[in-house]
């Protein structure tokens, strides 16, 4: 058994998850129009066909026999009208001139066709809509691969998402999985695909398909959460790199146990760029600046160039802060660097540009 330490905040956020929605998968879609406007309009469609046959009805009104009085007039035109719409034909008005039965042929038929489409166009296109949601979801499974899951579409998880995809990686490879209908409703407006259920049971994160991720951001409001979506998601994936965060300090080595390649403190994080903004408020924007990933100052890790082999990270064009060797990540001075192999990859401040776009490393380091 593990205990993990709530805070307050977390204590606080409870009662929130408790409320878990049946899971489901929800694509993003395009914004249309309101279900009132679209029922207002086959309505007014259907009541001005209805208007038409019975003027084009009336005005022809002698080639008609009404077999009451032999007449008919406005209402008998309505009358007329609507029973030869929907179909039900009792007989009692009938055309008997050629021209009125002309004008059934070549006229009142087609509108017939056309108000009975208004009338079950609704259903029709409800069925067809599930076809193509269906489709669209059979066709959403078959190709998505190596993408990015997102468990919690709060502050933590929006931020992650505007990051990773701030280097280049397509919405289209984000799924967001939340246990709020209304924060998966917001993530597919954004056009990210969703999943509505609790991420610590292991079909949720099937649906999202996390087994085939290459990336698993956990961003939950609490740090249990935290811990089981971790095991969770490393039971499905051995090999896709999952980032965590927690709230408390202490929970950290937990959340590495459970499977996390790296873990960030959220409440410390905020609290040490809060202490280092008021020791130097310019070290505390240049730091604010270097995790905005797409603007100004941005740090990033890439592969070491054949034109860099041999040489001392000091002497390469990027400003190097750290060198990845194998499972160590080591800082620019160290002694035991020496000098730059192929095999090295450099983690470097570059000045952001909006016409360049450096893909994220997406390799997991190897733990010590």
């Amino acid at each position: 058994m593990f205990h993990v330490k709530l805070s307050g905040q977390d204590a606080i956020a409870r009662e929130a998850d408790e409320h878990i929605v049946t899971h489901r998968v929800k694509l993003p879609k395009k914004v249309v129009e309101h279900p009132f406007w679209q029922v207002a309009k086959r309505l007014s469609l259907a009541l001005i066909l209805l208007v038409a046959t019975a003027l084009i009805v009336y005005a022809d009104h002698d080639g008609y026999k009404d077999s009451s009085d032999g007449s008919v007039d406005l209402l008998d035109a309505f009358y007329y009208a609507t029973v030869t719409l929907s179909t039900t034909g009792y007989g009692d008005v009938t055309p008997v001139s050629d021209a009125a039965r002309l004008t059934n042929i070549f006229v009142i038929t087609p509108l017939r066709v056309l108000f009975l489409i208004v009338l079950v166009g609704t259903t029709l296109e409800v069925l067809t809509e599930r076809t193509r949601e269906e489709w669209r979801l059979n066709r959403w499974r078959s190709t998505l691969r190596d993408h990015t899951v997102v468990v919690g579409f709060g502050t933590k998880g929006r931020s992650a998402i505007q990051t990773v995809c701030a280097t280049g990686l397509k919405s289209e490879q984000v799924v967001v999985v939340d246990p709020s209908a209304k924060a998966i409703d917001l993530a597919s407006a954004e056009g990210y695909a969703g999943v509505v259920g609790d991420a610590t049971r292991s079909e949720v994160l099937k649906r999202a398909e996390a087994h085939r991720a290459r990336q698993i951001i956990i961003a939950t409001q609490r740090d249990d959460t935290a811990v089981l979506v971790t095991l969770t998601a490393r039971q499905l994936n051995r090999g896709a790199k999952i980032v965590a965060a927690v709230r408390e300090e202490e929970n950290a080595p937990l959340l590495k146990q459970s499977g996390a390649d790296a873990v960030i403190t959220s409440a410390s994080a905020a609290g040490r760029l809060l202490g280092l903004s008021v020791l130097s408020p310019a070290a505390g924007m240049v730091m604010e600046d270097l995790i905005q990933q797409g603007s100004g100052l941005d740090i990033v890790e890439r592969p070491v160039i054949k034109a860099e082999v041999g040489r001392k990270p000091r002497e390469t064009e990027d400003l190097v802060v750290s060198v990845v060797r194998g499972h160590r990540v080591l800082g620019y001075d160290d002694p035991a660097i020496g000098k730059l192999q192929l095999t090295d990859r450099l983690i470097t401040i570059v000045r952001a540009s909006p016409g360049s776009q450096i893909a994220p490393d997406v390799r997991p380091l190897r733990k010590d």
